[in-house]
């Protein structure tokens, strides 16, 4: 049984004209283990992305009081108890300012995603999802995939200095942009190619010739700028060329149906509604490979949420409400940070709804969870809580560790690490770091 190929077509006439059928992922694809499949040995792709939301936490709530398996859960993180084994949490990591300003809901955010402190939007690019979509090197229709469910077309995700991977803030512009026009059901048996994706590949094919001539003639600063342009034509040519050849079909994939149409608002209510919504959306798209890496904005990082009925939005409240005497913290900002953690787990749930060789596509997902600063009414870095998802046997999950100030950039560098980036030492002054966490690595 398992020496048939993942490639196998029923074959058969109609009327004269041969077709063929592909077939799903079957089991007698896959190994032993389920996890790769058995004629190549090729692993089932295993995909990165990262999940953030605005304005920290309540550490009280959030933080747990021992390190290690048997920690117990804090209020915040209850919604989470069902990941607890698929959930590595880290808290007590610091962003190092080495003197350089910090930059409210900026310095933070930057930092954990470079490895250097950030002062303003013109981040040491690329980020640290770019160069692990980079290692990936996947032959996918869309090099990585963002979201900002809260109204604000706002992303952390840069390859270059100044200019953020542009994120979607509607459900039906998601939904058109990765099920609209190009996409190909995986599980359709009546593929034709487009003709006009024909005549774009011979067009880029064309020049390709004169474009290296082009390089090899421009000084250092100008080769990588092009590069830089040719990286978003090689996208391109990667994906008119897949656009030429059927996809390989995916089992238990669904075609998702459209959304409705609807205006952003940055109402808690709405965003949940949103969020579920793209989440939904996304899961659907990792299932059938659109994409291999993804970001996700549940806030932005001055956070624009509002409770429903108010005006005054999560950000404004983490300054001006006071602190509760009773319960010794902002209780509306807690309000909003449970909310947080609540959409969190909803993401996840969709991810882990879906079957994936001998698990989920959790199972097949590295997810990095994380917010812009600890305290938000101090614009605080030191302490930036961050979260750790599946990762399959990749990384160790189900325990919380307390980094007692080391440099962020050790979780960042262990990331990289895991998901193959080639990468020893990562970030810069005193957020350089060699120093892997031996107790997320398998």
């Amino acid at each position: 049984m398992n020496s048939i190929p993942r490639r196998t077509l029923l074959r058969g006439a109609l009327q004269g004209t041969a077709v063929g059928v592909a077939l799903p992922l079957l089991n007698c694809f896959l190994d032993d283990g389920g996890k790769a499949f058995a004629a190549t040995g090729q692993r089932i792709p295993l995909r990165f992305g990262t999940w953030i939301w605005g304005c920290g936490y309540i550490p009280e709530l959030w933080v747990p009081e021992t390190s290690g398996h048997d920690y117990q859960m804090p209020e915040h993180l209850k919604p989470l108890e069902p990941f607890r084994e698929q959930l590595a949490l880290f808290s007590g990591f610091d962003v190092k300012l080495d003197g350089v300003p910090n930059k409210p809901h900026v310095t933070g955010c930057f930092g954990l995603r470079t490895g250097i402190p950030v002062p303003d939007y013109n981040v040491k690019a690329p980020t640290l999802d770019v160069l692990i979509g980079d290692a990936l090197n996947a032959q996918t229709r869309f090099r990585s995939v963002e979201i900002s469910t809260s109204g604000i077309e706002r992303s952390y995700s840069y390859r270059t200095a100044g200019s953020p991977n542009p994120s979607e803030v509607s459900p039906i512009a998601l939904y058109q942009r990765l099920f609209g026009e190009g996409f190909q059901d995986p599980n359709d048996a009546g593929f034709t190619p487009d003709a006009r994706h024909m005549v774009h590949t011979s067009v880029l094919s064309a020049v390709k010739e004169d474009r290296q001539r082009l390089m090899r003639e421009l000084g250092v600063e100008d080769r990588i700028r092009l590069d830089e342009y040719f990286s978003s034509i090689r996208q391109l040519e990667q994906q008119i060329a897949l656009q030429l050849e059927p996809p390989a079909p995916v089992e238990n994939f669904q075609m998702p149906e459209a959304p409705t149409n609807s205006t952003p608002d940055s109402s808690m209510d709405s965003v949940m509604q949103t969020h579920r919504i793209m989440a939904g959306l996304l899961a659907k798209a990792l299932q059938c490979h659109q994409t291999r890496v993804f970001n996700v904005l549940l806030s932005d990082t001055t956070s624009n949420l509002r409770r429903p009925g108010s005006t005054a939005t999560h950000h404004t409240l983490t300054h001006e409400e006071p602190v509760d005497p009773e319960l010794g913290y902002q209780k509306q900002v807690g309000w909003f940070a449970m909310k947080s953690m609540m959409a969190w787990r909803e993401f996840l749930d969709e991810i882990a709804g879906i079957p994936e060789g001998d698990g989920t596509l959790l199972d097949n997902c590295l997810v990095l969870a994380h917010s812009d600063c600890s305290i938000a009414k101090s614009h605080a870095v030191e302490g930036i809580p961050v979260m750790i998802a599946g990762g399959g046997d990749r990384v160790k999950t189900g325990y919380h560790l307390a980094g007692k100030g080391d440099p962020i950039s050790r979780i960042g560098l262990t990331v990289q690490q895991a998901m193959g980036v080639q990468v020893e030492r990562w970030g810069a002054l005193s957020m350089e770091t060699n120093r892997t966490i031996a107790e997320l690595l398998s």
